[in-house]
């Protein structure tokens, strides 16, 4: 799996299997009638995969599910879409909106089950509807009906499964929007450390904190347990910087946890997901 996670890091999946469109319905049918374990995934961020493995099968919605169609201001998309591939085809018909999302490595479904968000956007205040798969049957949500909060909606901890999204966003100037993309991305290569894995932001957002300033007011920026590091460039990142396993990473983050709770009596919760045999 580590052939399939931005991180670098993982065991093998006893099975990977990317459907088109029309198999995912019949696949996880399949899987739910005969108790097989399933692990959906996107691109492979924000992901730590145990150094055991998955057991079962780990589904991948990616080129198979990028279709994108435009109605007018509406962009209606496949769950496994880039983000970036979405940004380009909001500024390609000159549509605002998507400018926040364009830069974050990820796809579509995963951002929505999240409701992922930079620099002071989120998925949610775009969304008009989404497609899920539920116990076996389509179904269509609103966005309100979403129940979208902070890194969270109603996909989370649920066996919906995203299948498509219909966006709406506003006209806009092409030159615009390329700029403020450039603006943020270029704010991305200053900021992170993007030259190494790493499965983005580490921990959530406390309350009236900031993960990153936290670990670093704690000393802990360059901190390293084998291959692990909290970025010498953003210590809201671990980052991979040779030969990293997840317990490595396991192992710093707990740390992590540890010695900022000790310093200044705030909880830091991961917002990396551990997938595996942990």
């Amino acid at each position: 799996m580590k052939l399939h996670t931005t991180f670098r890091i993982g065991g093998k999946a006893d099975y990977y299997v990317e459907p088109v469109y029309e198999e995912v319905k019949p696949l996880f049918s399949f899987l739910m009638e005969n108790n097989i374990p399933y692990t959906l995934i996107g691109n492979g961020s924000n992901l730590l995969v145990s150094d055991e493995g998955i057991e079962g099968v780990v589904v991948s919605f990616g080129t198979n599910l990028s279709e994108i169609e435009l109605d007018g201001n509406m962009i209606c998309a496949q769950a496994g879409i880039l983000l970036s591939r979405l940004g380009a085809f909001a500024l390609e018909h000159s549509l605002a909106g998507l400018e926040f999302a364009s830069g974050i490595p990820g796809t579509l479904g995963g951002a929505i089950s999240m409701n992922a968000g930079a620099y002071g956007g989120e998925m949610k205040d775009v969304v008009r509807f989404v497609t899920v798969l539920e116990k076996g049957e389509v179904k269509r949500y609103s966005g309100n009906e979403m129940e979208f909060s902070y890194r969270h909606s109603r996909i989370l901890g649920s066996d919906s499964i995203v299948l498509s999204v219909e966006m709406e966003l506003k006209e806009g100037n092409p030159s615009e929007i390329q700029g403020l993309m450039k603006e943020l991305n270029q704010r991305r290569v200053d900021k992170q450390p993007l030259n190494f894995p790493s499965a983005g932001s580490t921990f959530k957002r406390p309350e009236g904190y900031f993960a990153g300033k936290l670990i670093e007011d704690a000393g802990l920026k360059g901190y390293t347990v084998g291959g692990a590091q909290v970025s010498e460039k953003h210590s809201g990142f671990v980052i991979n910087i040779g030969g990293a396993t997840s317990k490595d990473v396991c192992q710093l983050i707990s740390d992590v946890q540890r010695i900022v709770k000790e310093k200044f009596d705030v909880e830091l919760e991961p917002e990396v997901r551990l997938i595996g045999r942990f």
